[in-house]
């Protein structure tokens, strides 16, 4: 009878601490303004211009190499493992995908893991004669460059691999910044 008795009383106690620490104020002290500090040493932990990229070409023993590989090595250090990765891992039928990239040309795009931006055309990821420009919020990057990696020449072949049958996101995006669509 005393455990529960002592159970009850420490999850009042918790509860109790966990109130007092709630309250409205989102800043320090009401009217105080916080500042960022820029000081000191920062190193870069992850690469992620293209999703996916570094998940399904980058061996597991060479992921914190790549992740802190300055974009500009990347393709000499990189573009002939993933060339490897492609041509036997993935997709050993591989010829060209829907750019019209053999193997080492598209390999060597993809090494330099980087989002181009477009400051004359369309911004998008895959849209017509606009590929690789930048990337909206909508755009299906995933099914992308599933389409790249398994879809041939025209982009239809291996139809069961050229999508993630995930078309949208799972909260409409806001029009206004910072365009997220807000948290569940």
């Amino acid at each position: 009878m005393k455990s529960i008795q002592y159970k009850n009383l420490f999850a009042s106690l918790v509860i109790a601490l966990v109130a007092v620490g709630c309250n409205n104020d989102d800043s320090s002290n009401g009217s105080q303004e916080q500042t960022l500090d820029f000081t000191g040493t920062y190193a870069q932990q992850d690469q992620m211009g293209r999703p996916a990229i570094n998940t399904v070409f980058v061996t597991s023993g060479n992921k914190d190499r790549f992740n802190t590989t300055t974009p500009s090595t990347m393709g000499a250090s990189f573009q002939s493992a993933f060339e490897t990765q492609l041509l036997t891992g993935l997709n050993p039928g591989y010829t060209t995908n829907a750019l019209g990239h053999d193997a080492t040309t598209f390999t060597t795009v993809l090494a330099t893991d980087v989002l181009n931006v477009s400051t004359t055309g369309a911004t998008t990821f895959f849209g017509g004669g606009n590929v690789l420009t930048g990337r909206n919020l909508t755009d299906d990057v995933i099914d992308v460059e599933l389409l790249l990696i398994f879809g041939g020449p025209t982009g239809g072949d291996n139809g069961a691999l050229t999508s993630d049958n995930v078309n949208s996101n799972d909260k409409p995006f806001l029009s206004f910044f910072p365009y997220l669509a807000s948290p569940w």
